[in-house]
This record gives C-alpha cells, structure tokens and sequence, in this order.
C-alpha cells in the first residue's frame, strides 16, 4: 500500500539500510559548558547538554574509533549508528554532521566511527566486503549495549548512498537491532548503479549519446569477464580501445582488470540489495532525491513497489529537487566532482523533516 505528497512518496512496505553526524569539532564546540571566548550579550544558552567521548571497540582482530555523542538527559536514550558512504570514510565528514546536531536535541544519541583502514581505525579496505563493513557496526552495536545511558533495545542504523547497504544488511544480519534508516541507497546491484552514474556523469560532462553507449559496453565487456561470461582477451581489447577517448577517465575503469577471484569488485557485483531487504524485519525509513544522478531512483522504486507486500515494516520517500546528498543547492557539475564528493552535506528541509517525523512515530525522538 503506497500513499503519495506534493514532495514524496511513501512506501509501508520495502527496505534498505542506513548513515549520520554534522561535525565532532563543532559539536563539541556548540555544547561546551567552558567556552574560551565572550559570549554576545544575545546569547542563550542550549537546553540540551552533549556529551562527546572517545570510543573505540572490537571487530575481530580489528580496533575500530569514533565518538558517540550522547544528550544529558534522564533515562536510557535510543542512539543511531552511522554507517559510511564510499567516499565518506571518517566521522568528521560533513556528511555526517548533521546527524550530531539534529539527533542529542531529540533525545537520541550518535555514534561516528572512522570506517576500517580509515582515521584511527584500523585494517585495510580492501580486505573487507559489504558483510564485514555491516558486522563493523554491529560490533559498535554491542558496544553500545554496554552504555548505561543507551536501551539496548533502541539501537538502529542510518547510512547513505553505500552505507544505506550496510545498514539494511546489518539489521539483516542482527535480528536485535532496532530499526534502519537508509539514504539514497540503490535498489538495483552494483554494476547496474554504476552504469546508470556512468551515463549521467558523460551527459553531464557534454559528451554524445554515441559516446555514452561506448562507455557501458565497455564497462559491460569488462563486467561480463568478471561474471564469467566473456573471455579476457576480448575484453581487454574493448578496454583498450575506450582508454583512448577522452571520456574514459570518467568512467571509473582502469586500464585492465584482475581476474575473477581477485577482485573485489567480481564480489560486490553480486551484491543484491533487494535480498538483503527481503532478510530485514525491523522498521526502515527509505529517502530518495529526485535529482540524483548517482542512483537509478525510478528503477529503484519500481523493484520496491513489487515487492511491497513483502515488507510492511518499511517507508519510502522521495523528495524533489533534493541529489544523492539530500542537496538542493549543488549543481549537476559539483555533483559528480568526485573531488567535491566528500565534502557535499544534506540541505533539504523535507529531509529534515521527514527523518524527524520518522524517528517521533518509531517513538525515538522526544522533544524536551
């Protein structure tokens, strides 16, 4: 059953994962009870007291770091667990910042952790898979249940873009999280994404249709090597031939490929975000931008809407005029910058609005 706005569409029945912060640094400044500086003599003074500290805990062998924020108030408090975009590894992102500031007021607590072999986590990215990248917020999970301060049985997930995966398979994967909440999280596998972010960064960019269908096939030529149905020679001779156009540094290939059972991206290939949906139980909020060249969101919608049935424990939104980011003011160019990718944050007031709203009907928000 699906019910429709002027801005979103809402969907009580599909999944997917999720991702939150607004700044360590500026937090921490924000709810200083000792401030260096003079005050303005128009300064008021915040109900909501935070307390940052330094955490690090367990995933296997690996000793993971972040800083979990957590609002001086009475009772034990839900938190939420920030799980990592691609290109958003470390918890100072601004990605995340606003997750820090928006959250302790509503009586809810953030964890920020700097993602394996980033900031002062240890391991190595590429070691890892989507599976392990899920268990490392478990294992932040399990940490938390240990707080005094946080109900262990209020602990959940918010992720975007790639963490929007994680988070729907770490509750897939723990059956005692509470609930997730996922961002701008493809409802199709990597590859599909990836071509779909391909063609728009080219258009984007100015470059031909005709050009656009050579880029895919390429992407495809090497990407059906990786899945076994294509030798390696007539791949790497499509490949060869697309490193010569000007387009090609756009299309995130190199100028060969491992083999099968070398590569990373042959395993995230086969990555289904609609069976991890299909394994998750718990309540989920799904947002989507209209104006998101990174993500196929109609597809994504398409494949949400025929399994609905399936999953009345999750809501989907789509909001207009917001990108990947929950943006509204960065342009197409900027968008696909990868050299500004990391440095783009939320801005929609819907957005605001809608995950506020979700965490009050969970019954997680409390305004004091």
């Amino acid at each position: 059953m699906m019910g429709f706005s002027s801005f979103a569409m809402k969907q009580p029945a599909v999944a997917l994962i999720c991702a939150l912060a607004i700044c360590a640094q500026s937090m921490a400044r924000a709810n200083e009870a000792v401030v260096t500086a003079a005050s303005p003599p128009w300064d008021a003074q915040s109900r909501t007291v935070v307390d940052a500290q330094q955490r690090t805990f367990q995933s296997g062998a690996l000793t993971l770091s972040g800083t979990l924020y957590v609002p001086k108030i009475e009772g034990r408090i839900p938190a939420v667990i920030v799980l990592h975009a691609a290109s958003s590894p470390t918890r100072d992102n601004p990605l995340y910042l606003h997750l820090v500031e928006m959250l302790p007021p509503l009586g809810i607590a953030v964890f920020v952790f700097d993602r394996r072999g980033s900031g002062e986590s240890g391991g190595n990215l590429e070691d890892s898979d989507y599976a392990m990248l899920a268990d490392d917020g478990i294992c932040a999970l399990r940490m938390l249940e240990r707080d005094h301060r946080i109900d262990p049985r209020r602990i959940g997930f918010w992720g975007l873009s790639q963490g929007g995966w994680l988070s729907l398979l770490a509750i897939s994967r723990n059956p005692l999280a509470a609930f997730a909440i996922s961002i701008s999280a493809p409802m199709v596998t990597p590859d599909v994404q990836m071509n779909f972010a391909v063609a728009n960064i080219l258009r984007i960019k100015g470059f031909s249709q005709a050009d656009i269908d050579q880029a895919i096939a390429t992407r495809t030529a090497v990407d059906d090597f990786q899945r076994g149905k294509r030798d390696r020679a007539s791949a790497q001779s499509i490949l060869d031939a697309a490193a010569t156009k000007p387009w090609f540094v756009h299309t995130y290939l190199e100028k060969t490929f491992k083999d099968p059972d070398q590569s990373g991206w042959a395993r995230e290939m086969r990555h289904d975000p609609m069976a991890t949906l299909h394994a998750a139980k718990q309540p989920t909020l799904m947002i989507y931008g209209s104006a998101d060249p990174w993500v196929p969101v109609q597809t994504s919608l398409e494949r949400l809407r025929a399994s609905s049935a399936r999953h009345p424990n999750v809501e989907v939104a789509v909001i207009a005029g917001a990108d990947h980011a929950m943006a509204t003011s960065v342009s197409p160019a900027d968008q696909v910058d990868p050299a500004l990718s990391a440095k783009q944050a939320p801005q929609s007031a819907a957005y605001f609005g809608l995950l506020g709203a979700w965490l009050e009907k969970q019954r997680l928000a409390r305004v004091r």
